[in-house]
């Protein structure tokens, strides 16, 4: 059985998500964020020595990384879905979205997620990181232009791993001022998968917003 070990408030629930997705058997075993600092609780160091979250477990293998959860899934379980095959003109793109999410995008806005817990003494780096969010958030918003998933006409696992930069945005108050991506997220999370992904994975404060 696949164990999803699942954090709340992380980056884990996607992986519920495409599990849902996939209509792939899983148990999840839930930890929970210390209320005061906000880090995972010591208890993961036990699965996996960074101590972080998505970790699963099947087969006697752990995996961690996000990226790398998300191709292990779709190439063990997908059966040809949520994936370009590996010789079409979509896959190397494909594959860059995968790497893309937490190589690039994520990075400005952790730093903006970090700095701005400083109040005044973050505030000269302010605009060097609302300049780089406004570089990789204007990337994504292009990239989705006139198409309503990031490859092909279907979902993707690269929508699932880069859904979390666009949750991202919408927790900073961001969607209004790109559009393509607004839809896009309200598109993925209007999805029935989405939906049970939450169910099962208890509160999750990056989720749909009224």
């Amino acid at each position: 059985m696949l164990v999803v070990h699942h954090l709340n408030d992380s980056r884990s629930q996607r992986i519920l998500w495409l599990l849902e997705e996939l209509d792939v058997p899983y148990e999840i075993k839930p930890y929970q964020r210390d209320a005061t600092t906000r880090l995972a609780p010591p208890e993961l160091k036990a699965v996996h020595p960074l101590g972080k979250s998505p970790v699963i477990t099947e087969d006697g293998h752990t995996i961690a990384e996000s990226g790398a959860v998300v191709d292990y899934i779709v190439r063990k379980h997908g059966g040809g879905r949520m994936a370009p095959p590996s010789g079409a003109a979509d896959f190397e793109k494909y594959n860059e979205w995968l790497h893309y999410a937490e190589g690039s995008a994520m990075l400005p806005l952790m730093l903006n997620m970090y700095v701005m817990r400083l109040g005044e003494a973050g505030a000269p780096l302010h605009p060097r990181i609302q300049d780089e969010m406004a570089n990789h958030l204007g990337y994504v918003n292009q990239s989705l232009e006139g198409r309503d998933w990031l490859i092909g006409k279907d979902l993707t696992g690269a929508d699932i791993q880069m859904s979390f930069v666009g949750e991202v945005c919408g927790a900073f108050g961001q969607l209004d001022r790109y559009p393509n991506i607004k839809g896009w997220v309200e598109r993925f999370q209007a999805r029935p998968a989405y939906a049970a992904a939450l169910e099962k994975g208890g509160p999750y404060n990056l989720g749909p917003r009224k």
